[in-house]
């Protein structure tokens, strides 16, 4: 078994969802949730297929975010694996219908972090172990900084 490191492309002011399904419909069930949440939403979703004619499947309303999600899943190439790459919307708006999907497994980060994917790599194939999104923490918040976070949940109408 090979152990590797897969940083992942997200362009500036978009988000990523990485997970696991699977079936071969993942990407139109997981299409139907992103607009059914929201019709502002631009995104793209690419899928890798584990068995058959294992392509990437792909979808979207957006030919870059789509684009750079292929890009993505090509990098990745795991088994069943997702990625949504979206813009103009939070990953936490759809994650709860995502999860609902009968096909997705996981959820492994949603983000607009920089992300590097842990893949283990055996003859049969890749599977992620998981993901390292974004940075390691450099101390505890204060006053000042749960006053920031507190102002930046309501200026995203998260809190009243």
């Amino acid at each position: 078994m090979e152990l590797k490191i897969i940083p992942l492309e997200i362009p500036e002011e978009s988000n990523l969802i990485l997970g696991q399904s699977h079936f071969i419909k993942t990407v139109e069930d997981l299409y139907e949730v992103m607009v059914g949440i929201s019709s502002q939403v631009k995104f793209g979703i690419a899928f890798c297929e584990a068995s058959g004619p294992r392509l990437i499947r792909f979808t979207g309303n957006n030919e870059a975010l789509q684009t750079i999600a292929v890009k993505n899943a090509q990098l990745i190439a795991a088994g069943h694996s997702f990625i949504i790459m979206l813009k103009d919307a939070f990953p936490l708006n759809f994650l709860n219908s995502i999860k609902q999907c009968p096909e997705v497994c996981r959820i492994y980060c949603a983000t607009a972090n920089p992300v590097q994917v842990i893949i283990a790599e055996t003859e049969q194939g890749r599977g992620i172990l998981g993901v390292i999104d974004g940075y390691s923490p450099l101390g505890i918040e204060g006053e000042k900084d749960i006053k920031d976070r507190q102002e930046i949940l309501r200026k995203f109408g998260y809190k009243l």
